[in-house]
């Protein structure tokens, strides 16, 4: 027999700039029971003056949390902006609470008005949210013909993305500033990034630009494979051909954790993370200096969310989140033996290797563990005189292999 389902007492509830007037009368009935509120400063201003204890979120956020956790039980309510549950309290909150304990009314989101007022298909658009979030993540999102809806940390975000539409030669693209959506002091304006003037914004904004990108305008691509010249670099670097290679072999997946062991420029790292949006990566890599040009490397091409772990690798290994994925672009046998060892069954190693006593060794473990071993060879063209020819590379032998 199944146990009943504990009470629900904790509601949380979307509400819009229109306040009061906007909820359903049964989230105005859930409010009413409540007595404890929580939200942000302008969510209690929305509801005016109440009988019951209010707590604006305080910093950090978590002591919040407790807060409500502490009265389990007790009928509470938490105000949101829009739906709870897409960049809202609603998943923090969920961490804490069982969905059993809990009611969620949402509310339309900042999005969907957006999507509304402009005339553009939602599911059609790219969301970005740069609220708490660093400013270089958008940068993986500038690509020809892109519809935008970017959540903005405050008042200067319109102007920091005009600016770097412009830096980077889509100036022509359109960009809409809306802000407090959906109440009485709901205003749009619409420019281009290159005529943007600055002018006082609401630090409650959201910013749409369509990406409107000249002949010959540098946007980051799907595929993977950059090109090496994107990539600051000591010579330390997966060349672009190769790179194409281990990322097929590594073959990322949505929110995948990747461990890259001896990272150099952090090229695998910062691929694995522009496949998909939720993908992490931790890079590793012993020294500072090159730790530093990882970072540098990962804000430039947007993923400023890459871990850099600078350390030996056999030490720093075993603090480090579980992985899905493990390259190995540096390091002797024990580092390889000792990476192989952490990770799950089922999930992909991948090993590349210059030297012919590195190679020797990914020739004994494809023997002891199986998997894919090949040899990689590129070649460019050189000029000779009047003519061309070729110029290889020095051969890589990549052990590719899914724990078993």
């Amino acid at each position: 027999m199944n146990s009943p389902s504990p009470r629900r007492w904790l509601t949380i509830i979307g509400i819009g700039e229109d306040g009061l007037d906007g909820l359903s009368p049964a989230a105005r009935q859930l409010l009413s029971q409540a007595n404890f509120i929580v939200g942000g400063a302008r969510h209690l201003a929305l509801l005016g003056p109440t009988q019951v204890e209010t707590l604006a979120w305080p910093s950090p956020f978590e002591r919040g949390i407790a807060e409500i956790v502490a009265r389990r039980g007790r009928p509470v309510c938490v105000l949101a902006s829009g739906d709870p549950f897409y960049y809202g309290a609603g998943a923090v909150l969920a961490e804490s609470v069982s969905p059993d304990e809990m009611i969620c009314l949402p509310a339309p989101s900042s999005l969907s008005l957006a999507a509304a007022r402009l005339g553009w298909p939602l599911q059609d658009c790219d969301v970005v949210s740069l609220h708490g979030r660093t400013f270089e993540r958008i940068i993986p999102h500038l690509r020809p013909k892109a519809r935008l809806l970017v959540l903005s940390w405050d008042s200067t975000t319109p102007e920091k993305l005009a600016r770097l539409l412009v830096a980077r030669g889509l100036g022509a693209s359109r960009l809409v500033v809306l802000e407090a959506l959906g109440g009485p002091n709901e205003r749009v304006g619409e420019s281009t990034a290159e005529t943007f003037k600055p002018r006082d914004i609401a630090d409650l904004n959201l910013v749409a630009i369509e990406i409107v990108a000249p002949h010959g305008a540098t946007f980051i691509p799907l595929t993977p494979g950059l090109p090496d010249s994107w990539f600051e670099s000591d010579g330390q670097l997966t060349k672009r051909e190769i790179r194409a290679v281990t990322l097929s072999s590594l073959a990322p997946w949505p929110g995948a954790c990747l461990w890259d062991i001896g990272a150099g420029s952090g090229s695998i790292a910062i691929e694995w993370m522009l496949a998909h949006p939720r993908n992490r990566a931790i890079a590793v890599e012993v020294r500072e200096d090159r730790a530093a040009r990882i970072a540098r490397n990962a804000a430039a091409l947007g993923v400023p969310d890459l871990k850099i772990v600078s350390g030996d690798a056999l030490a720093v290994m075993q603090n480090l989140l579980v992985p899905e994925a493990i390259f190995v672009g540096g390091g002797g046998g024990e580092v390889i033996d000792a990476a192989w060892s952490h990770l799950p069954i089922g999930r992909r190693f991948v090993v590349n290797a210059v030297t012919i006593e590195t190679q020797s060794l990914l020739a004994e473990r494809h023997a002891q563990h199986g998997g894919d071993l090949v040899s990689l060879s590129i070649a460019h063209t050189d000029p000779v005189g009047n003519y061309r020819s070729w110029h290889p590379a020095r051969p890589v032998v990549q052990w590719a292999v899914t724990k078993s």
